[in-house]
């Protein structure tokens, strides 16, 4: 039921009401519209209109509103009548040009300008050319730029901000070392501006550059430009150097802390990250959401389930578990440490779950062997009509394939078609993974054959599907395939490929790519590979090969090493090797 209306709760608010009511309406007539420029009304002098102040605040109005085509109009009308344009309504006409990254109108008023005015102002000049670079036309900023006759430190700060902005790194840096040399002085505009375009490690050279540049200039202690210098470090992943920066600044705020913090997680220092968390607890800095979503990463890395226990009872006590914020970090986390329950718990106490929780529970759930709980879940989400997103498909495949489920996941999969999402991480492989263990090998090969760019993942997924269903000779042809697209195999795919060998009795092909993994992949075998070659060798009648395998092998041997070698003794009637092996 509909709330009603609050009424008012006193007679002073009757009264104020009453007075908002009372305008003179009588005054508004002496207000003349656009359309009086034509014919001036008796009430305007024509000092007045000369002036054009009227016409200007109106044309004023007009460029706040974002009403750029009856700007247009109204400018043509202030011509008729020869009424001038003020700097100030051709200011406010850029800044909405730029706002609005309307190119066409801010090239329209730009050229007005330089026709009905001779010596522009250097503002003027600025805010076009600030338009320019938010409209993202650098070839006209840079026209514009070489044109000025007065280049400012405002001038100089747009034009190289736009290119360091844009990824022009090049052409920022010239610009830079140009300004310097017609003797302007940068300001902490445009070291921070330059610092946030360095991203990537492979400019950190040019980060310690500016920061020796800054510490020359004498601006080493100013506080933006030590979060811009602290921020590129960590972006260029030199964490060291980050953490001078961070321990000298004198002033840190909420996002310093986090940015660093960000970094260790990124570049797996998990064990930093909660040390510089158990800093800022202690100096007492206020925590956020999103300072929790970094640190529970950081527990999920460390699956270091007592911290994370300790970090969920701090968000309790400061009553943001029901934040889907950190909530679903907190989800995420009990999650990848396999503990369900306690997931489970913290997912319930979320207020409103959004796609990215409920896909968190759904991976607990299939992590947790519990498939038909994944799926319930997913059936309820799209009979509720809730957003979906492609890792809540990539799950669902996931169950549907420890289940053979083929029904509910052809369903799932025309209903991520359908919504497009289908995630090109892990989407198509599981996928394709799904309906080979549903017995559906012709459906895997069309998932597989719609991949524009199969990587390892799905290459495997096929291969293996080829391999455990007996068509040993499609997983080896897939496989050459593979290699000579580039895509390189890992170990997952070599326990599909000595697979393959295995049900086709291939012993000596099948030794030669248990060679190569490290020889010419950099993989390292692994027990399970070691074992599968043991079953080649078995299966193959080979025995004492086997034997000598399970001698030799850089691993203990395991159950399954013993199980397939007594196997081979029991179908080729080796008494005395499966008296050994037993």
């Amino acid at each position: 039921m509909e709330s009603l209306p609050l009424l008012p709760s006193s007679l002073s608010q009757v009264l104020a009401r009453d007075k908002i009511s009372t305008i003179n309406t009588a005054n508004f007539a002496q207000i003349p519209s656009w359309a009086s420029l034509k014919c001036k009304s008796p009430s305007i002098t024509t000092h007045q209109i000369l002036q054009g102040k009227v016409e200007n605040l109106h044309l004023l109005s007009l460029a706040r509103q974002g009403n750029l085509k009856e700007a247009h109009e109204f400018l043509k009308e202030m011509d008729d009548v020869g009424v001038s344009v003020s700097h100030h309504s051709y200011q406010c006409l850029f800044e909405t040009c730029a706002k609005l990254r309307s190119l066409v109108d801010g090239k329209l008023f730009h050229d007005r300008l330089q026709r009905t005015v001779k010596n522009p102002s250097g503002v003027l000049e600025n805010c076009a050319l600030r338009m320019y670079c938010e409209c993202g036309s650098l070839l006209d900023a840079q026209k514009l730029f070489d044109e000025m006759f007065t280049k400012n430190l405002i001038s100089w700060s747009i034009i190289i901000s736009a290119y360091a902005q844009n990824g022009r790194l090049d052409k920022a840096f010239v610009l830079f070392s140009r300004m310097q040399v017609s003797g302007i002085r940068p300001n902490p505009s445009i070291y921070v501006n330059l610092l946030r375009s360095l991203v990537y490690p492979s400019v950190l050279e040019l980060g310690k550059q500016i920061h020796s540049h800054v510490i020359r200039s004498g601006l080493a202690n100013n506080v933006s430009i030590d979060i811009a210098i602290c921020n590129t470090y960590v972006k260029c992943r030199w964490l060291e150097g980050a953490k001078l920066v961070f321990d000298w600044m004198t002033e840190k705020n909420a996002v310093n802390w986090t940015a660093l913090m960000v970094g260790y997680t990124q570049i797996g220092k998990q064990e930093d990250a909660l040390e510089l968390f158990a800093r800022m607890v202690k100096e007492g800095v206020q925590l956020d959401e999103f300072v929790f979503s970094i640190i529970l990463k950081a527990c999920s890395g460390l699956e270091d389930l007592d911290m994370g226990r300790q970090i969920h009872g701090y968000i309790v006590k400061l009553g943001l578990e029901s934040e889907v914020s950190v909530g679903t970090p907190l989800v995420d986390f009990y999650v990848k440490c396999r503990h369900v329950e306690s997931a489970v718990r913290a997912f319930e106490e979320i207020y409103e779950p959004n796609d990215v929780s409920w896909s968190a529970i759904i991976s607990g759930y299939c992590q947790a062997g519990k498939f038909e709980e994944s799926i319930k879940i997913f059936r309820f989400l799209r009979s509720e009509g809730a957003v979906l997103n492609p890792f809540i498909y990539t799950s669902i495949f996931q169950a549907c394939s420890a289940l053979a489920d083929l029904n509910m996941g052809a369903q799932a999969h025309g209903d991520a078609i359908k919504r497009g999402l289908i995630s090109y991480l892990y989407g198509d492989s599981a996928m394709i993974t799904m309906y080979s263990k549903c017995g559906r090998l012709d459906h895997a090969n069309r998932a597989f054959k719609s991949i524009d760019q199969p990587d390892t993942v799905a290459w495997t997924a096929i291969i293996s599907g080829c391999a455990y269903h007996g068509y040993a000779s499609e997983a080896l042809n897939l496989f050459r395939r593979m290699r000579s697209t580039g895509v390189r195999p890992n170990t997952v795919t070599f326990v599909a490929v000595l697979t393959a060998c295995n049900h086709s009795g291939l012993v000596t092909e099948a030794m030669q790519y248990l060679d190569s993994m490290s020889s010419e992949y950099g993989v390292d075998p692994t027990i399970d590979h070691y074992d599968c070659m043991i079953d080649v060798y078995s299966r193959a009648g080979q025995l004492q090969e086997a034997l000598e395998l399970i001698k030799t092998m850089p691993f203990e041997p395991d159950a399954m090493s013993w199980k397939s070698l007594l196997g081979g003794c029991w179908t080729h009637r080796n008494l005395e090797l499966g008296k050994i092996a037993a």
